[in-house]
Parts: C-alpha cells; sequence; structure tokens
C-alpha cells in the first residue's frame, strides 16, 4: 500500500505538537516537526501532505508566497482567498470531521485533476476509511450514482450495507426524491407483496383503506430491497416482472402503476449457492446484479478502526452526553479482534463502554475479556475466544472468587466437609449451574449493599468493581439500596 506523504508541524507550541500528534497518531497519518528555518530543505527532501504552522504572526502570508506548491493549514488566522495554497483553519479542540475534511481539500491540491466533489465531500463523510477497500468502495459508489442500474450489495451482517446504498442514493440525481428501505427477511410472507406494491380497499380481510407500497412511496427515488436473500421464492417471481416491465398492480387492484424508481438490493447471503440449491431465482439475481459491490468485513480492513472509532463515537457522544479517550494499548488490541459483528459490534461496544466509564480513559483493562490481546504492558497474551455464555460465566467467577475459599451458608450451623468443597454434594437430579451462580452473585451483591448501609459505592468497593459495573448489575437482576 502507498503511504501518504507526512504532514510537517511548524512553529507549533509544546501544547499543540502534544493534541496534533496524538490525533494524527490516531488517524493513521504520518507527521514530523520541523523547524522553520529547516523548512525549505526539508520540502525539497520531501514534499509533505501539507504544513500545519501554530505562529499566529504575519509571518503566513510570507511563508506561503515562498511555499506556493505545498498546502498550509493555520491553527489561528483567516482563511485566505479560494485560489491561495492557504487550505484552511484548525480549530482547537480538533474535531474530527473538520481535520479529514481540510486533509482531503489538502489532497486535492496536490492532484488537482481530482477535484474534491460535492459526491467526494458525502462520500468521505460517510464511507469512514482511508484503506484500500473504503476507497474502492467510494469510487464504484460515485461511478454508479448517476446511472439508473440496479445495484446489489453484498457482505456480511452488520458491515454497512444500507450505509452504501444510502451513499449512492445521496450522492445521485434521485436525493430530491426518499430514500425507502425494506427489510425482505423482517416482513412475513403473506404480508410482502402487500408491503411493496401496495393493496386496495377491501382486497384481503383488514384491508379497510387503500395503502400505498413502498414501491409508490419510493416514486422518483431509491427502494433499497435489504436482505433480498430471504425474499421468498413466489415473491421473487413478481419482483423480477416489475423490474422487466418497470409497472406493478396493487394487491386486490387492476390499474397499472409505473415504477419510477432506483432498485439497490443487498444480502448476506451467497446468491450464487442459493440458485444452485434452487431457492434463489438465477433471471432475478443477473437483474439485480447489474452493478455488485462488496462491501468488505471489518477484519478486512483493520486500518480504518481508528477513524471508525472516531466516527461512531462522534455519534454517539450526543446520546449519551459523554465521550471516551483510547490508549494507544486499546486501539492495538481492538485491531487484533476479529469483528464477527463487524461495524454493528464496534457500535455496541463503544455504546457499552460509555455507559460503563464514561469520560474516561480507556485501557485494555477496560475492555471486555473477549477484546484484550494485550497485556497492560503492551505485550502479547494468549487470546481464548469465549461465546457470550462462557464469558459470562468467567465473570460470574471472577466474583466468587472475590471471597476466596470462605463459604457462605445460610444455615451458619452446617458443618461442611472439606473433600467434597463448600457446596457439598451434587444433587442426584442435577442442577443448572449458570442459574445457580446467578443466585450466588445476586446473593452476594445484596449482603454488600446491606453491610455497607445502603451505600453503592461502598459497596462497590467491598466488591472490587467498578460503582458504574455494580449499578448497571443492579438494574439487571431489579435491586435496590432497599432490596
Amino acid at each position: 500500500m502507498l503511504q501518504r506523504p507526512p504532514i510537517y508541524l511548524v512553529d507549533t507550541t509544546a501544547q499543540q505538537v502534544e493534541v496534533l500528534q496524538t490525533v494524527l497518531h490516531f488517524v493513521g497519518e504520518a507527521y514530523q516537526t520541523v523547524a522553520l528555518e529547516n523548512l525549505a530543505q526539508q520540502v525539497e527532501k520531501t514534499a509533505p501532505l501539507c504544513v500545519i504552522y501554530g505562529n499566529q504572526h504575519e509571518q503566513l502570508d510570507a511563508l506561503l508566497n515562498s511555499f506556493a506548491k505545498t498546502p498550509f493549514i493555520s491553527l489561528s488566522g483567516q482563511v485566505a482567498s479560494v485560489d491561495s495554497n492557504h487550505i484552511g483553519v484548525l480549530n482547537l479542540p480538533i474535531i474530527y470531521s473538520e481535520l479529514t475534511q481540510l486533509l482531503h481539500y489538502c489532497q486535492t491540491f496536490l492532484n488537482p485533476n481530482h477535484k474534491l466533489s460535492k459526491a467526494n465531500k458525502y462520500l468521505i463523510t460517510s464511507l469512514v476509511g482511508k484503506g484500500l477497500r473504503i476507497q474502492e468502495i467510494r469510487y464504484l459508489v460515485e461511478q454508479v450514482a448517476e446511472s439508473n442500474a440496479n445495484v446489489l450489495i453484498l457482505g456480511e451482517s452488520g458491515t454497512g450495507k444500507e450505509v452504501v446504498a444510502r451513499a449512492i442514493h445521496e450522492v445521485s440525481g434521485r436525493n430530491r426524491g426518499p430514500f425507502v428501505p425494506v427489510n425482505c427477511g423482517a416482513i412475513p410472507a403473506e404480508l410482502l407483496e402487500s408491503e411493496l406494491f401496495g393493496h386496495e380497499k377491501g382486497a384481503f380481510t383488514g384491508a379497510f383503506s387503500a395503502r400505498k407500497g413502498r414501491f409508490e412511496l419510493a416514486e422518483g427515488g431509491t427502494l433499497f430491497l435489504d436482505e433480498i436473500g430471504d425474499m421468498p421464492m413466489p415473491m421473487q417471481v413478481k419482483l423480477l416482472r416489475v423490474l422487466q416491465e418497470r409497472t406493478f398492480e396493487r394487491v386486490g387492484g387492476n390499474k397499472s402503476l409505473q415504477a419510477d424508481v432506483r432498485i439497490i438490493a443487498a444480502t448476506h447471503r451467497n446468491l450464487e449457492e442459493m440458485i444452485i440449491a434452487g431457492s434463489f431465482r438465477e433471471d432475478l439475481f443477473y437483474r439485480l446484479n447489474v452493478f455488485p459491490i462488496e462491501k468488505p468485513a471489518l477484519r478486512d480492513r483493520q486500518e480504518d478502526i481508528p477513524l471508525l472509532l472516531q466516527e461512531l463515537l462522534s455519534r454517539l457522544e450526543t446520546e449519551h452526553k459523554a465521550t471516551l479517550r483510547f490508549t494507544q494499548r486499546a486501539l492495538d488490541s481492538l485491531m487484533k479482534h476479529a469483528w464477527p459483528g463487524n461495524v454493528r459490534e464496534l457500535s455496541n461496544l463503544l455504546e457499552r463502554l460509555l455507559i460503563l466509564h464514561s469520560n474516561k480513559i480507556i485501557d485494555v483493562t477496560e475492555l471486555p475479556v473477549k477484546y484484550r490481546y494485550l497485556d497492560e504492558q503492551g505485550e502479547a497474551v494468549e487470546h481464548i475466544h469465549y461465546n457470550p455464555e462462557e464469558e459470562a460465566l468467567m465473570e460470574r467467577e471472577a466474583l466468587s472468587g472475590m471471597f476466596g475459599d470462605a463459604p457462605i451458608l445460610s444455615d451458619e450451623s452446617e458443618m461442611h466437609d472439606e473433600s467434597l468443597g463448600f457446596l457439598g454434594h451434587l444433587p442426584a437430579e442435577g442442577m443448572n449451574l449458570k442459574d445457580k451462580l446467578v443466585e450466588f452473585e445476586i446473593e452476594m451483591i445484596r449482603q454488600a449493599i446491606d453491610s455497607q448501609d445502603g451505600v453503592v459505592s461502598h459497596a462497590a468497593e467491598l466488591l472490587s468493581m467498578r460503582r458504574t459495573t455494580l449499578v448497571e448489575k443492579m438494574k439487571k437482576y431489579g435491586l435496590n439500596k432497599e432490596g
């Protein structure tokens, strides 16, 4: 992979450098502090992506003239004329979207043959990443957007196929029309025809009035058929007819309606295997597969994880009114994860961390067990992949271990045989270990709260856990200070 040229930090204060180097490292950009007197020599040696200039003096104008072919971003001052090499002002504290937009403007300045169109600006902010795979998708989206060709988006669940579909709509000439998504797998087969094509009054029991379907609602815009692989075979035949003739009738009606819509379909299934198995029509596949786009799994674009993480955080911060910061160890550990749930899994993880550790710095030890691939010193550790039940079991066992080997018995007079352990004999009929561990955890929490007169923070300290973790468990089990 070709590396982008470095960014030079010139006349920046120590505080500015500290902020800049953290953010630039986070987004994967190479940078270097350069003394002003050495700038000419350094630029001649290696042309930079841009120069970030921190001085507030009027010397900036002279620098812009002296280095007319080098884009400049200042940390203060006014934006110069459009034709100037002063690209813009980067405000502190740094906002991710502003930084990435300015860096793309710099790239465009260096390569004027690749103008940053309105479409490009939207794609950069919606399809986040700097790796080759995501760059290719942005290119394909821009190429197909202005045509009316059917698009088939392929990829695993959680990769963001709807994001790609919406991007195609937004940068196309149909963006003034509606974007109408429908999940073909979430609607019962007997209702799917009515959902797509609408129905007339009295068409079936319960049809008390006429109703428009998704094709009519998407008139002049885009209809997104998500999980097309889950569409039942009879419905596939009817959809094929609409794609061929561009007309349809409501259920119970005989009037033909024009289908002026752009069709984008998506699936996580292998449709070609389904064709062989006889569960998907081959002719429909070729109608949909005019312009295929494959959205890569997150494990195949690990270099985009820091950018995705920051973008998802910026969206979640408003809802949770909190933010997070990650140590480099935590980021490195996350980048080693296989992400079977893809971007959706990353988003869910961030939301959980925002709830548990709001406004804190996340290190490896704050990550759930299955995301820990490094120790606190940044050294690789042997990683075991746990399923959710196994991880919950580990958490409960860890809680049990906090109390050492001392038994907790309801009857203090009861003696226990050391050879049997403090639980005694396993009942002949067996037991549900998971339920027993839950009961044990609930009892320990109750005892801790009671012993600390209902002060949750003190109870959490007694249990060697964070207060937020204890509060989450109390909510999970329906406990309160008095319970």
